[in-house]
């Protein structure tokens, strides 16, 4: 996530829906969820899951039962996805968040970012860089988050640096060669060294048998700087790398921030991406705007509208969205001020959050498929 001013970015069965494919149709069969029985995480054929980040810590991985409940409450549905995240300066995997996800049944998405305290942004590479996982010191540390991924034995989306097209995370292709041409590889050398590590990573993590993994490439909207170099088809590890195709889409962020209406922050960006793969699921996995107070005279839509426009166009306007995941946070500024970007700023704004995601094509509970018993 774009923002200056902060960080980056129960036991028991769970009664679901599971579906089973056949003959190209999806039947629904009325069944409790076996926690421990293998399944998939099955893409809509229509509709989109919707989902949600909740202001889970400074870390982004403080998750709670309580705090997803009453999310749920708040919006008046179930979140079919749940995002969180691993920092790698922490040196875990995050299993006890993931099984309260799973275990209310929703989907994990993991930011897995390879990211140093104090995680502050624009401060370039650390002991984490791209350079250092390429060279093999980080091998130890990928091979025990996989087999704890392994063992978890869920399904799970997981991201390997987001945003990799802007500028402020230490993943950047700026800190990395930029725009500097590689005739090797036809490439630019900032791009390339990002691909070359994603590769890496997802290639030592499949090696372990953490086949309950699915791999999001995740871009933001617009690149920043906003240059060829760094479009993201220059990232694009390729699609035997990837699951799911992400976007970043935010509104205003900071008081001083116009608010764009939603066709301006994504249809180049959603044809970018799409254009990087013709069959991949997308999905809008980070998307917020904040609450600033107005003068109603002043031009731009504001945030009630905003999000009513953004969960009507989601699901018609672009066709290969199949879940959204909304980011649910408040932090304050160096300034003082405030950013609120929670679905609850205000009375209007949840009212429009919640009309939207009454759609019944916004799907609240995963689509499972059983998997056959090895």
């Amino acid at each position: 996530m774009l923002n200056i001013g902060r960080l980056g970015v129960g036991v028991g069965l769970v009664t679901m829906s599971i579906f089973v494919a056949a003959c190209h149709k999806t039947t629904a069969v009325s069944n409790a969820l076996d926690a421990s029985g293998q399944v998939e995480v099955v893409v809509p054929e229509r509709g989109a899951y919707t989902g949600a980040f909740m202001d889970f810590g400074d870390e982004e991985d403080t998750v709670t039962l309580e705090t997803i409940e009453d999310f749920d409450q708040l919006v008046g549905k179930h979140q079919a996805i749940i995002a969180s995240s691993s920092y790698w300066g922490e040196q875990r995997f995050p299993t006890a968040n993931l099984n309260v996800i799973w275990q209310h049944g929703s989907l994990p998405l993991v930011f897995w970012s390879p990211w140093d305290r104090p995680y502050e942004q624009n401060r370039g590479p650390d002991r984490f860089s791209l350079f250092e996982i390429l060279a093999g010191k980080w091998d130890a540390y990928i091979d025990k988050w996989a087999d704890a991924a392994r063992g978890f034995g869920h399904p799970m989306i997981v991201v390997f640096g987001n945003e990799m097209n802007g500028e402020w995370f230490p993943w950047s292709g700026k800190y990395y060669g930029g725009d500097e041409w590689d005739p090797n590889v036809h490439n630019w050398k900032g791009p390339e060294n990002f691909r070359r590590a994603y590769r890496y990573v997802v290639d030592r993590v499949r090696a372990r048998g953490a086949t309950n993994i699915k791999w999001m490439f995740h871009t933001n909207n617009y690149s920043y700087p906003l240059e060829v170099w760094n479009f993201a088809p220059s990232y694009y590890p390729g699609s035997d790398y990837v699951d799911w195709l992400g976007l970043s889409v935010y509104g205003q962020q900071f008081k001083d921030e116009p608010n764009p209406g939603i066709q301006s922050l994504v249809d180049w960006p959603y044809q970018e991406l799409c254009g990087l793969d013709p069959n991949k699921p997308v999905m809008i996995a980070e998307w917020a705007t904040g609450e600033f107070p107005t003068d109603p005279t002043e031009p731009g839509i504001h945030k009630p509208e905003w999000i009513k426009q953004a969960l009507e166009l989601f699901r018609t306007r672009y066709p290969r969205v199949r879940a959204a995941v909304y980011w649910h946070e408040r932090w304050q500024n160096a300034d003082q001020s405030y950013s609120n970007l929670r679905v609850n700023s205000s009375v209007e704004s949840l009212q429009a959050y919640r009309d939207g995601v009454a759609n019944p094509d916004w799907l609240g509970n995963l689509i499972l498929r059983a998997l056959p018993k090895k």
